[in-house]
């Protein structure tokens, strides 16, 4: 009966080309908003290592000075990065299986076969177990030696963007490059890893490209570079110089620690209430108590990496859809209507309301699966139209306006459900009238 069914509908539709294409056209922008908005928003609401989701921690302490009087505490605007003192000394901790220190450095890179002039890069200061805590992936070679100290080695790690751009993607384990005039040996280059959202470090930009290079942590102090990135101070520890930057309640380092099970978790929390009452023995953590673990998901939630813009937008994407598809019923109701002769001539022969409601539901099918691949075929154009618009630039949707097979999915499930929305009630319509009134009319 398929067959028969399909047959009756494609019959039906070349009758009316207008009206098909009207269909299609409503459906077909519809899903191509709906795909649009649910790709960029995916993306941004996904959580990049979420197997990991249960061990991975990002650790925070409040060194602020306590409030002026008259000025109410506001434990949740506490700082997400760590001081300098706080950050090196939290890190001495045996308890977590791989941790790491991060800071965003700027530098130039030369060296490389034919390179005229440094190259600028953005480089991330951190320790061995930032690679095997995030499970990094690596191209060539591999992370350096995971260790307790944060002495600087003078090794270096490349993006695959990077050792491209350098060494023209061959394997560059073992050459030296320049950072900053100081020789470093290439120990290993990744693979690609972009994740998205950026949720290792998403002080200044939860999205964009990885750093182009990482080195050891301590490369920062030795070099006496100042942070690239957000830094915060306030009025009573504001620093003049590197040195006095080092010692003062001036934040600038991201911590980040993976606990395999709850008995670690409970020793770290325990280690981190220890560190907190020295401090504030010491005079330092005047406020109330204020340290946290936080899982991947939880600090992505905390940070916002999905704005109410992003919301508002997917909202409208679907009322948008809905719009399309009110119309569409309002269309094919008609459409159906005009032809309910023949349907009750069918009936009278010996077809069943179902068999009706079924041969309808086919042709509706068919519009629904035409509309799906006109949306495919119009969001695959703006989301490469939303890219190369803001290329170049650190905008959300540009970095994350990529067409890929998420989005067939999404086009098939929402044309079944343009086909159930948009076919079921004029079928079920055109299937429940009597087919004595047509034929008293002839």
């Amino acid at each position: 009966m398929f067959r028969y069914y399909l047959f009756l509908a494609l019959k039906s539709l070349r009758r009316t080309p207008g009206l098909t294409a009207l269909m299609v056209s409503a459906i077909g922008l519809g899903i191509s908003a709906c795909i649009v908005t649910l790709t960029v928003y995916h993306a941004m609401s996904g959580n990049p290592i979420w197997w990991k989701n249960r061990v991975l921690y990002a650790v925070t302490v409040d060194p602020r000075p306590a409030p002026q009087a008259g000025t109410a505490p506001n434990p949740n605007g506490a700082p997400d990065q760590l001081t300098y003192l706080d950050a090196t000394s939290l890190y001495r901790s045996k308890i977590p299986r791989h941790k790491a220190l991060i800071v965003g450095m700027a530098g130039g890179l030369r060296g490389a076969p034919g390179q005229t002039g440094a190259v600028l890069a953005n480089v991330l200061g951190t320790s061995g177990g930032f690679f095997r805590m995030f499970d990094v992936p690596f191209q060539y070679g591999g992370p350096w030696r995971d260790t307790s100290s944060l002495e600087p080695l003078p090794v270096l790690v490349l993006s695959r963007h990077e050792n491209e751009k350098l060494f023209g993607g061959a394997d560059s384990v073992g050459r030296t490059l320049l950072f900053n005039h100081h020789p470093f040996r290439i120990v290993g280059v990744l693979d690609q890893w972009d994740p998205e959202p950026r949720f290792y470090d998403m002080t200044v930009n939860a999205f964009g490209h990885s750093p182009d290079a990482f080195v050891p942590f301590g490369w920062d102090a030795k070099l006496r570079l100042w942070p690239n990135g957000h830094m915060s101070c306030w009025s009573s520890s504001t620093a003049s110089g590197f040195q006095q930057l080092l010692g003062s309640n001036c934040v600038w380092i991201l911590m980040w620690v993976e606990l395999p099970n709850a008995a670690s978790v409970a020793r770290f929390r325990d280690f981190l209430a220890a560190y907190w009452a020295q401090q504030h023995n010491a005079g330092r953590f005047t406020r109330p108590h204020n340290y946290h673990l936080w899982r991947v998901n939880q600090w992505l939630v905390h940070h916002h990496a999905v704005t109410n813009n992003s919301r508002l937008l997917l909202r409208l994407a679907f009322a948008f859809l809905a719009v399309c598809l009110i119309n569409t019923v309002g269309v094919e109701l008609t459409k159906f209507l005009r032809t309910a002769p023949l349907s009750g001539f069918r009936r009278a022969l010996g077809a069943s309301r179902r068999q009706i409601i079924e041969q309808h539901l086919v042709e509706t099918a068919l519009i629904a699966i035409a509309g799906a691949a006109l949306g495919l075929a119009l969001s695959w154009a703006e989301l490469h139209a939303i890219h190369a618009l803001y290329s170049g630039t650190q905008d959300a949707y540009g970095q994350l306006a990529h067409f890929g097979s998420l989005g067939v999915l999404w086009a098939l499930g929402l044309a079944a459900l343009a086909t159930l929305a948009g076919g079921l009630y004029p079928a079920w319509r055109i299937g429940q009238i009597s087919p004595a009134r047509f034929l008293n009319s002839q």
